[in-house]
């Protein structure tokens, strides 16, 4: 059933609600674990502080090197897994090494960060992208409950994934020298407890997520005169759009694409119980840390057009409301679709208050 025009009975979003309390439920226990067994994780860690030393390797030697490159390791090198012959010291690591720390981790630093000056500077110079035409006071409903649910919910995961693989990756450069081995310590096992655990979960609530919203972001001929003017800035004309318009398309399929493939090589480094060997390990590692680098300096974009950047954009991700002058402006097409759906915010206002239904559904929820 398409619900973009559907017209909705008061009493049946009670049954969306429900939904929605479930999956913050099931959120807000996945949390709890995941924090729990990072604080017991460093619970024990700090308990015997010297253990790590106690079964440290010693350094490799130069002649240890030169047998390894030279195909000649012992047994005492070798894998202790089941009929394995990888030896546990090889020029495979050092190359992946060597990838990790001399390129990916500087460059995607500085992708990050020139990404942030930009914005910046965007906000600096242009500011906020506000209504042309004043607020009409009439409401149509864009995101269901459901879906906002999804939404923040995705958001969040994402925004903790990426502050832990930052940390993980860039971390030991700023809060050791600032704090000091003992909070490191600390810091590092909790961070990468929750981007363990907490990885597999955004995966499958992203492929939920995408699934829900892929007839809203199928792209159409005027979304590729929408990408060319900039959305607008280029010519200062209004340009048609959608449900979604050319950038929000372009995010989506950004995360389809790239967010996917650093989903499924999370999933590699997460379970090495497959018979993935260390080669795999490594091209795996490489590839998350590559996109999802990426992903985070496009992110930025995305977070700041949808709060600072557009006026009224956040509100329809908080109350699920539009005003029509911002439908117009924005995604006119769609507002051709839905117009005859408008509310009156004080009749919006009343009927959340009462707990009734909000009004009829201006958006796909499955």
């Amino acid at each position: 059933m398409n619900l973009l025009t559907a017209q909705a009975p008061a009493a049946v979003p009670r049954s969306g609600k429900g939904l929605a309390l479930g999956i913050w439920r099931f959120i807000a226990v996945a949390l709890v674990l995941a924090f729990s067994l990072a604080f017991a994780q460093v619970a024990v860690a700090q308990a015997d502080p010297d253990r790590e030393m106690t079964t440290a390797a010693p350094g490799i030697t130069a002649d240890q090197w030169r047998q390894v490159r030279s195909g000649e390791t012992g047994p005492n090198y070798r894998d202790s897994r089941h009929d394995s012959n990888y030896s546990l010291i090889n020029s495979s690591g050092e190359t992946w090494r060597h990838i990790r720390n001399r390129w990916v981790s500087p460059f995607g630093l500085i992708a990050i960060g020139a990404t942030a000056a930009l914005i910046t500077l965007f906000y600096l110079i242009v500011g906020r992208k506000d209504l042309e035409a004043p607020r009409t006071g009439r409401l149509i409903l864009r995101w269901s409950l459901m879906m906002r649910a999804l939404h923040w919910t995705v958001a969040t995961l994402f925004l903790t994934l990426a502050l832990t693989g930052l940390n993980l990756l860039f971390g030991k450069f700023v809060f050791r020298t600032l704090f000091g081995d003992a909070f490191w310590a600390w810091m590092i096992a909790a961070s990468k407890l929750l981007h363990n655990y907490l990885g597999p979960i955004f995966g499958v609530l992203l492929v939920i997520m995408l699934v829900s919203l892929i007839k809203e972001n199928i792209p159409k001929w005027h979304d590729w005169e929408w990408i060319k003017k900039g959305g607008g800035m280029i010519g200062k004309k209004h340009v048609d759009a959608g449900f979604a318009n050319g950038g929000e398309k372009g995010w989506y399929w950004i995360l389809a694409s790239v967010g996917l493939l650093v989903v499924a090589s999370g999933f590699v480094l997460d379970f090495p119980n497959f018979d993935q060997g260390r080669d795999t390990m490594q091209w795996a590692n490489v590839i998350h840390a590559v996109g999802a680098l990426g992903i985070t300096a496009v992110s930025l974009g995305h977070i700041y057009i949808g709060t600072l950047g557009t006026e009224g954009a956040l509100e329809a991700m908080t109350t699920g409301y539009v005003d029509e002058t911002w439908a117009k402006e924005h995604h006119n097409l769609w507002y051709e679709e839905v117009k005859d759906q408008t509310i009156p915010e004080e009749e919006v206002a009343a009927r959340k208050s009462s707990g009734t239904s909000a009004g009829p559904s201006a958006t796909r929820t499955s």
